[in-house]
């Protein structure tokens, strides 16, 4: 085979592969819609996760609460960072009706245990072993947040991390009951 032939067939064959790349990409971005993606004045999905305690805890369960979803993973720099604001906030809005729960998308519990320690977060964190709840939802990327009023009724998706301390207070307040 002379080096035009060669060099025909191996364009020929990445082409074929960068068709069959796109055709995938547009296939999975028509299709997404199907696997759940909860928006903005839907009625949050319930679920039943088990924190890092073993506690079951169910979203139903927070009717009549602001409840502030977070989806994140303990790789994610933007998770990385909002997480002390969410803590600190979190402990004053409390009291006020307002709970923050974390779900963290299938990593091992001692990571998790690992890095909830290492952040001394004290609001529940479960783990979605099997992410159904994250295909309940429709998340990605991470960090992804529902702000889930006393109804049960998502008010604001949130895609990407919180900057400060000041845009988390914000956010609670927003669900506060």
């Amino acid at each position: 085979m002379d080096k035009k032939k060669r060099r025909l067939l191996v364009r020929t064959i990445i082409l074929l592969i960068l068709a069959a790349a796109v055709g995938y990409t547009l296939y999975a971005n028509l299709t997404r819609d199907e696997k759940g993606s909860v928006q903005k004045g839907d009625q949050a999905p319930d679920f039943v996760l088990k924190d890092l305690h073993g506690k079951e805890h169910k979203l139903s369960d927070y009717k009549g609460k602001g409840v502030f979803l977070n989806f994140w993973g303990t790789w994610c720099e933007p998770c990385k960072k909002e997480m002390p604001d969410l803590e600190k906030v979190g402990k004053e809005y409390k009291s006020k009706g307002v709970e923050i729960l974390a779900v963290n998308v299938g990593e091992p519990d001692l990571v998790v245990k690992k890095f909830a320690e290492q952040y001394h977060l004290t609001f529940p964190i479960m783990i979605d072993g099997n992410k159904e709840v994250l295909r309940a939802y429709g998340v990605d990327p991470l960090p992804t947040t529902f702000l889930i009023d006393s109804k049960g009724r998502v008010k604001e998706v949130i895609i990407g991390g919180l900057q400060n301390e000041e845009q988390v207070r914000e956010k609670l307040a927003e669900i506060k009951p």
